[in-house]
């Protein structure tokens, strides 16, 4: 017996060995990468995170490795930069070095490096150089835009009124306002509340930022080529994106077959006016694939950023009537009842301009920001770190930061008020990003939060539909958004 138990014996000793090799490795790899928590074969350093509420997990880390430092997220080494700081140092200050894209993979097999969000080197420089253009021409940040939100802005009042005060959930009526944005600067057009098209891209956008969210994804980000081929919510997920792009190619070819050249109606048009001017250019990357994959982009980001901000933000009215009744007040001696808020109104408004910031650092939407990569064999303090190592710059770790917010736990509009009540401004209010990764919609994205939201309070009162005290404001999960429970609301019209 003792004879049959050697090789199992050996077997063991080496495999334990092995262990002691890889664990000792990994603990002493701060000659290149930054310092962190030692890994385990294979799994890395997954028994020291929390996949369910991975930002907090990080920033506790970051009390004992410091504001730069790295672990492994299953097979993948990651460097964490944790506090304003560090974030300003990388992606302002080594800006080119820290512009990559880092590995996600969920996202990256459903649009396999097309777009923006998810693209890297030329491609991403072309694509977003091209979309920024084409945008200003079409009126972001300009007047025209505004004016197009206002009008659907009006749309999303008859949508309330049709309710009759009765509880809703606002998820959808709240989605189909920026949602129709994105219409308007892709196809020119709009579409109606009730539309079976709307209502159906609208219903795939909110099932994907929840299985994108979810603890599956975050397990399948981890083993994406064993966990590809399982059945699970996955397989939904890219269902589901092949649906929406599969709409948005029959939105194309309707836009091929009434093109004018050079009389361009929408961004569709301009996009598909440049592929003809590169059709002899096998290198082009003005190609069906990449207009495609940005209408996506366009539609998830604008789309789902937005109607997760003005969701929130009335649960938020709704455990702070208080707060409420101040913006109702600052509405009426401002705008008043009988014309629309504008942008020009805000400078007048601090105390909603102050609400509508708190909202979007309280909310801390995207906590680990998206994942970014360095280009380049990089230096940065007095750390290694190799080409196309990923990076998680920790938006939350600046949202929630203790010294410039007093007690960022609670939701507190003083924070961006001076002791005169006057709007202030805070370098560490970074929802959107800072660096060359920023978000390219943050301009209407910032715009349609206000007018949407400050033309709601100009005609309703907010009313909840269970006790106050039922009502739970913090984050079930921290994926890839920080999710909040569903909830319903009464729209009460407010008498003239």
């Amino acid at each position: 017996m003792a004879l049959l138990g050697l090789p199992t014996f050996l077997v063991a000793c080496v495999a334990f060995l092995l262990f002691i090799f890889v664990w000792r490795r990994g603990g002493t790899r701060g000659r290149l990468l930054p310092p962190g928590p030692p890994p385990l074969p294979i799994i890395g350093n997954i028994l020291q995170v929390n996949l369910w509420d991975l930002p907090n997990s990080l920033s506790r880390l970051a009390e004992q490795y410091g504001s730069v430092y790295s672990l492994r997220l299953g097979a993948h080494p990651v460097v964490v930069l944790h506090g304003y700081q560090a974030l300003k140092e990388a992606l302002c200050g080594q800006a080119v070095n820290f512009e990559g894209r880092g590995k996600f993979p969920i996202m990256d097999n459903a649009l396999r490096g097309y777009g923006i969000v998810f693209s890297h080197g030329e491609r991403w420089k072309q694509m977003r150089r091209f979309t920024l253009m084409t945008l200003r021409n079409f009126g972001m940040g300009k007047r025209s835009i505004e004016d197009r939100i206002q009008e659907e802005a009006q749309h999303l009042m008859q949508a309330l009124s049709h309710t009759q005060a009765q509880p809703v959930d606002p998820t959808f009526i709240f989605a189909c306002a920026p949602c129709n944005m994105i219409f308007s600067i892709l196809f020119n057009e709009r579409l109606d509340y009730q539309d079976k098209e709307l209502q159906q891209l609208i219903m795939l956008l909110n099932e994907n930022i929840s299985i994108a969210s979810s603890f599956w994804t975050q397990l399948y980000n981890l083993w994406p080529s064993f966990i590809h081929y399982l059945p699970g919510r996955h397989q939904k997920f890219f269902k589901n994106i092949q649906n929406i792009k599969n709409f948005i190619l029959e939105k194309v070819a309707q836009h091929q077959e009434t093109l004018k050249p050079e009389q361009p109606r929408d961004y569709t048009d301009c996009f598909l006016d440049r592929m003809e001017e590169e059709k002899h250019n096998p290198y082009s990357e003005f190609n069906l694939e990449n207009l495609v994959a940005v209408g996506f982009n366009l539609f998830s980001a604008g789309t789902e950023t937005v109607t997760n901000t003005l969701r929130l933000a009335l649960l938020i009215l709704l455990k702070h009537p208080e707060v409420e009744g101040k913006i109702h007040e600052e509405i009426d001696r401002v705008v008043g009842r009988d014309r629309v808020p504008c942008m020009n109104d805000r400078a007048q408004m601090p105390y909603t301009d102050a609400v509508v910031h708190e909202v979007q650092r309280y909310i801390n939407l995207i906590p680990s920001n998206l994942p970014h990569a360095v280009t380049q064999d990089t230096k940065f303090r007095q750390f290694y770190i190799p080409k196309g190592t990923t990076v998680f710059p920790l938006l939350s770790s600046v949202l929630y930061d203790s010294k410039e917010f007093t007690n960022p736990q609670r939701f507190d509009p003083n924070h961006f008020l001076d002791e005169n009540g006057s709007f202030q401004k805070s370098d560490f209010f970074v929802p959107f990003s800072i660096g060359k990764r920023a978000c390219l919609g943050e301009s209407l994205a910032r715009m349609e939060v206000f007018l949407f939201l400050t033309t709601t309070l100009q005609n309703f009162t907010l009313k909840p539909a269970v006790d106050q005290r039922e009502l739970n404001i913090d984050p079930m999960c921290n994926g890839l958004l920080s999710i909040r429970q569903s909830f319903k609301l009464c729209f009460l019209p407010r008498l003239k």
